[in-house]
């Protein structure tokens, strides 16, 4: 069994980290994005790109490390 990094959202879709390396995870993309959108004025739009591609990069590691995500609104009878 693998180990989750990224639970999936009660409410609506997307993920939240759920281990130390989920965090780990999230911590680098904030620091990514800051430095990035503090270095906009002086390079001008080609850092906008890069925070498109930490984006993606953030959202397929939650995709491979998280559980499956679904639109959900609150705990099912189920799970």
């Amino acid at each position: 069994m693998k180990k989750i990094w990224f639970r999936r959202k009660l409410y609506g879709w997307g993920w939240y980290p759920s281990s130390w390396e989920g965090w780990v995870v999230l911590l680098i993309w904030v620091a990514l994005f800051a430095f990035s959108m503090s270095r906009v004025d002086h390079e001008g739009i080609k850092n906008i790109w890069l925070v498109f591609l930490f984006t993606g990069i953030l959202i397929l590691v939650c995709y491979k490390k998280g559980e499956k995500p679904r639109w959900q609104w609150g705990k099912r009878l189920e799970d």
